[in-house]
């Protein structure tokens, strides 16, 4: 099945958003939503933008460019801010309520950032936010980091194209998640838990060896030009979500594939 997914910038034009020392929320916001995008793009998922540029929408246009598209998933990109500068640090993604595929996506992506060293402040219900409200698809508001920690401000600069790649393929964990769910008739499908995907292999070795010394019949598949860290391979898709079940208990930000 083909995707569309709806990529948000958040802010925008005469509405900054967060601002310490300097730096805008909104060109943040719109920097990582085009790479996110550009990541989603090349992996076959169609991606549509709220915007390219900075230039100022409503919240009400963010979610009806969204409805208009017809799309399966809408992701709108944030940084978060607090009282007081570096009083709070870590992502949190918000979704209208705690039900649904929806969650799914947004702890998939809060691991993955996790991973990365932010920490994790979790998933929770913003049923007041317009663009979570008004969207006829499931919606996902991702806060990568405050920005006004400076330890998030430079965990964002160091490690951009690392935190890009993470929410994508957070993201496409997901879908293909959604994918097994409903295999090809006749087919034989096989389901594997996915832990992790890297470009480098001492990345990929390095997560294996961690793996297998906790005793998960853990390896390495290469493919699509990436390395990806799987365990099991199972015939019954309810085996491979208790595994999954377990590696999340053991911290670990996973998704089904086939």
């Amino acid at each position: 099945m083909a995707y569309k997914v709806v990529i948000d910038a958040g802010h925008g034009g005469t509405d900054p958003g967060a601002v310490y020392k300097g730096r805008q929320e909104k060109d943040d916001n719109l920097r990582l939503a085009l790479a996110v995008g550009r990541i989603l793009s090349q992996n076959g998922v169609d991606v549509v933008y709220t915007r390219t540029t900075d230039v100022y929408q409503t919240p009400f246009e963010k979610a009806r460019i969204a409805n208009q598209t017809g799309a399966d998933w809408f992701i709108s990109f944030h940084r978060n801010s607090s009282p007081q500068p570096n009083q709070y640090s870590g992502v949190e993604s918000l979704v209208y309520d705690l039900s649904g595929r929806k969650v799914d996506m947004a702890e998939n992506i809060n691991g993955a950032l996790g991973e990365l060293g932010f920490k994790n402040l979790g998933v929770r219900a913003r049923p007041g936010l317009v663009v979570l409200r008004r969207t006829q698809m499931p919606a996902v508001l991702v806060e990568v980091g405050f920005i006004n920690n400076d330890a998030d401000n430079a965990l964002f600069d160091e490690k951009f194209d690392e935190i890009a790649q993470s929410i994508a393929y957070a993201i496409l964990g997901t879908l293909e998640e959604e994918e097994v769910e409903k295999p090809p008739a006749g087919e034989p499908v096989l389901y594997r838990v996915q832990v992790g995907m890297f470009r480098e292999k001492q990345y990929a070795d390095n997560l294996l060896y961690e793996l297998q010394d906790q005793g998960f019949p853990a390896y390495i598949l290469s493919e699509d030009g990436f390395y990806k860290v799987q365990v099991g391979a199972y015939q019954y898709l309810a085996n491979a979500v208790r595994m999954e079940q377990t590696l999340r208990r053991a911290g670990y930000s996973t998704w089904i594939t086939t």
